[in-house]
């Protein structure tokens, strides 16, 4: 008798849940995601201006990058090489506390040497980068 009321007390359902498997699937995601989270941020982070913003006001400062379409550089008004440009930026820059800086390039400078100068303004540690356009001739 006794030996029956056991095996009838062993066949109640259980009211726990099963949480192995739920840990296991969050476990492969966190896995995944932390295997592809830094693939999507490779490149350069730039800030491009929308047609619609407010206009930079540059009674503050801002250190500007020029290109002409000849290729020559300017930061500000001081003329300088590509090869210069880092360790001009890196001194500049390790003095101020904001590390940022504008970008206007001719349209008729070819986009690798854009992106070439690009490179050189990240290497010295710029953390903001904008680029200067002119609105569409249609917008008023």
């Amino acid at each position: 008798m006794r030996y029956a009321r056991r095996r009838h007390s062993d066949n109640k359902s259980m009211a726990d849940i099963n949480v192995t498997p739920l840990v296991d699937v969050m476990l492969v995601l966190l896995i995944i995601f932390m295997v592809t989270a830094p693939m999507l941020s490779m490149g350069i982070d730039v800030n491009l201006p929308r047609v619609k913003s407010k206009t930079v006001d540059l009674a503050e400062e801002k250190l500007i990058l020029s290109i002409n379409e000849n290729k020559e550089i300017f930061l500000n008004k001081t003329r300088m090489s590509l090869q210069d440009l880092n360790t001009k930026l890196a001194a500049i820059f390790e003095e101020r506390v904001d590390r940022e800086i504008f970008l206007r390039a001719d349209k008729n400078v070819s986009y690798g040497f854009v992106v070439e100068v690009m490179s050189e303004i990240r290497k010295a540690g710029v953390d903001k980068l904008g680029m200067i356009t002119e609105p569409p001739e249609d917008i008023k």
